[in-house]
């Protein structure tokens, strides 16, 4: 085959792989048909054709992100309550294909609430799907609408609104705004970024007020109320930890660390009926292994150049899918764990709601809920 043939059997690649792809005929192909001054020539020619574009994206194309020298600890040893195992494949998938990343779950008797990521409020009854509202503007439905993403509050604008819990006598909500730059479908970008524009806010039911209660946090995400409601407990995405966060009593407008350094980056944390807490990850950090997120971690330029050349669709797919969910005492201390490696049975798995004797898990990515019954495991 000639040059002109091997390339056009390839008339799907970009232009960077056709480079690549004239370069491997050029290596393989080409000297054992020709020789001399005519192959160094076209060798040199394809070899520009490839550092020229790369040239280009290195110095003259503006990277989306501007990330942060970060520190973490070395990961955990994946061992005693975090050592591997496959229990979460015991789960039982739900309404495959039915749904679109049902991230977060709520419960009132037997029926279950959950909310997708294109927009819809769902009631799920047994069998049955009924979506009682469509978030977008307008909203479609019964809809009160008790904060507004892109409004300012303490002079930065609400633009990744996330997670909420609710005091018993219904006076207060607590939020997370995940970051100030970034929205939802941008959450690669965050914690690549690495930027502490995280916030914890209070909305006031009866005085319609927002209240800053925390700021610069790492991707501020998951959000729970201690049992005392005198403190939150926030998942701190980037940095792989959970704050306390408190916010009334004495101790209001501190903060500290409930858990630090754990195995993977936590989404969102619920109460157990053992008194604890369950914490969903959808990422690890592998201990002994290699964790991608912990080596960029202080290499800003080389996540960068990553993002000037992929986008963000595409490396996802180089993402392991490694699902983990942790139960914590009301301690901090880790009581068992539950994982799926590879993600087989419950993959991008951000949220463990306890209900019933089971687990249901949601996901920010994937086509189902899933169900786990926890007297199997």
């Amino acid at each position: 085959m000639n040059l002109r043939g091997y390339i056009s059997s390839a008339s799907s690649l970009n232009s960077i792989e056709m480079c690549w792809a004239g370069l491997i005929y050029l290596c393989f192909v080409f000297p054992s048909t020709y020789s001399g001054k005519v192959f160094r020539v076209t060798l040199v020619t394809l070899g520009g054709c490839l550092i020229l574009p790369l040239l280009v994206v290195f110095f003259l194309l503006e990277s989306p992100i501007h990330p942060e020298l970060l520190s973490l600890n070395e990961p955990p040893l994946m061992s005693g309550c975090y050592e591997p195992n496959i229990k979460l494949r015991e789960a039982q998938r739900l309404f495959e294909d039915q749904l679109v990343g049902p991230e977060s779950i709520a419960n009132f008797g037997d029926v279950i609430y959950t909310g997708t990521a294109d927009g819809k409020i769902v009631k799920i009854e047994g069998k049955s799907i009924t979506v009682i509202a469509r978030l977008g503007k307008p909203p479609c439905g019964e809809v009160t609408n008790l904060v507004s993403a892109g409004q300012m509050v303490g002079g930065r604008r609400l633009s990744f609104v996330n997670d909420l819990d609710v005091t018993q006598d219904g006076r207060k909500v607590y939020f997370t705004d995940s970051s100030s730059r970034w929205q939802r479908r941008d959450y690669l970008n965050l914690i690549m970024e690495a930027t502490a524009d995280g916030r914890v806010l209070e909305y006031d039911t009866e005085t319609k007020e927002v209240t800053v209660l925390m700021e610069n946090l790492r991707f501020a995400n998951g959000i729970q109320l201690f049992p005392d409601e005198e403190s939150v407990l926030v998942t701190e995405t980037t940095m792989a930890r959970i704050r306390r966060v408190h916010v009334s009593g004495l101790n209001k407008g501190g903060m500290d660390t409930f858990v630090d350094n754990l195995p993977g980056f936590p989404d969102n944390i619920r109460r157990s009926s053992s008194g604890g807490y369950w914490v969903a990850m959808s990422a690890v950090r592998p201990n002994p292994g290699f964790s991608m997120l912990d080596f960029l971690s202080q290499k800003p330029w080389i996540k960068k150049l990553i993002f000037k050349l992929f986008s963000q669709d595409m490396l996802m797919k180089f993402v392991p899918r490694y699902s983990l969910v942790i139960e914590l005492q009301e301690s901090g201390t880790c009581v068992r764990s539950f994982h799926d490696p590879h993600g087989m049975v419950a993959a991008y798995v951000s949220e463990a709601h306890e209900h019933d004797g089971h687990l249901y898990l949601g996901s920010f990515r994937s086509p189902y809920l899933c169900k786990l019954d926890l007297s199997k495991v």
